[in-house]
């Protein structure tokens, strides 16, 4: 394999996997080709093609885009297939259509020969039934017969994340190569801060839209990321409340006549509702509706507010130069999928260097069993850091 990598992101979403990928390819000196990028949603497909190039965007269904690609090539596959059937807080519904998209992915992979992949999604997807499927076509005779499968449960924050997103990460490599391990964890013993990701940020929001701007296909945008510094019009009650809420709090914090309803006849548990992020320790799980903080805890460490756009977008690891398309909730959902920067930045890194033989061993290494993964431990994870994104 020659020093310049053919790659191609499925399920793209924003590209926070290439980003990340792009970060790793110039830290280690290296040319990337992006053959092709495929996301269905056309406002992250936008966005996608805003940082990375429209060319090799394509707005389509996978399988649309399988039936009109022609020959495809790629050294190196990436994605994360729609996890929302395999949701720990969701329904969990089994027939999910999305849960099946994985066999377009290993489609894909059989018509591109690359000698690496990596799938990511949501911890409870190494228990499903479809990766039993997925990793029956490893076996002889099957679809992926020439490959393996190398799956983890990882936390992002032990690579570098200002997040507590515990990932599944399946890396498929030929077998004509060794296998390849799991990168080796740069910060487990030291976890970085959301105050460390909101260096530089105002405390105080900007306003409550985005600027007025529209692209070449009328599609408003593109805004960069220091652009979505923008806050929400409370009302008194909402206001109320938060005043209530001190550092690192929650909705127990609140007086009986400022809780809702719903609230009042339970007073244990969902201790992530109307917190506090807290300023030494890295965020939760970035959800699609982080700008709610009746959703989790999402609440600024001290402001009274919820997290901004360019907040949570600096919690996933995009650059403040990074370009958005579409409404606040269409950019709200692409960050809160995305998979986090640093995430994928420490998998790519890795790929590039055991395809050029630079790879070290892997050491430090903390991952949790793929047994434990739909009994997490309460007492180390709060249901914010268990809340799996889409992408």
């Amino acid at each position: 394999m020659t020093e310049r990598f053919r790659v191609i992101d499925l399920f793209a979403g924003a590209g926070g996997l290439t980003q990340g990928w792009h970060n790793a390819a110039v830290s280690e000196s290296v040319d990337t080709h992006l053959t092709a990028a495929v996301e269905f949603d056309r406002f992250a497909a936008s966005t996608y093609g805003a940082n990375f190039g429209q060319e090799a965007t394509f707005a389509l269904p996978i399988e649309s885009w399988l039936e009109s690609a022609g020959d495809i090539g790629a050294d190196v596959i990436l994605g994360g297939p729609p996890c929302q059937g395999f949701s720990a807080l969701g329904k969990r519904d089994i027939d999910d259509p999305r849960n099946t998209l994985w066999r377009a992915y290993a489609e894909t992979i059989v018509r591109a020969n690359p000698t690496y992949f990596i799938i990511e999604n949501v911890p409870p997807f190494l228990k499903s039934v479809e990766f039993e499927s997925l990793k029956t076509t490893t076996e002889p005779g099957g679809l992926l017969a020439d490959y393996r499968l190398e799956p983890f449960v990882v936390t992002s924050a032990d690579y570098g994340a200002f997040q507590n997103r515990r990932r599944a990460v399946v890396i498929g490599s030929h077998k004509s190569v060794d296998p390849v391990g799991l990168p080796a964890t740069t910060h487990h013993d030291r976890w970085l801060t959301v105050r460390e990701a909101f260096e530089g940020i105002p405390e105080r929001s900007v306003g409550y839209e985005l600027p007025d701007r529209s692209t070449q296909a009328g599609l408003p945008g593109p805004f960069r990321t220091d652009e979505l510094h923008f806050g929400r019009n409370y009302s008194d009650l909402s206001l109320k409340r938060f005043a209530h809420i001190p550092k690192g709090g929650n909705r127990h914090d609140l007086p009986d006549d400022l809780l809702a309803n719903c609230w009042r006849g339970n007073r244990r548990g969902a201790s992530d509702v109307m917190g506090r992020l807290h300023w030494d320790r890295p965020s939760v799980t970035i959800r699609t509706e982080f700008f709610k903080p009746e959703k989790g805890r999402f609440l600024h460490p001290e402001q009274p507010r919820a997290i901004t756009h360019f907040e949570a977008a600096r919690l996933q690891g995009f650059p403040d130069d990074f370009k958005w398309v579409g409404k606040k909730t269409d950019i709200a959902r692409q960050i809160g999928n995305a998979v986090p920067v640093q995430l994928g930045e420490a998998l790519s890194r890795h790929i590039i260097r055991h395809a050029l033989g630079r790879a070290t061993p892997s050491t430090s290494i903390r991952t949790v069993p793929v047994d434990a993964v739909l009994t997490p431990n309460p007492a180390l994870f709060e249901i914010g850091d268990l809340e799996p994104s889409i992408r």
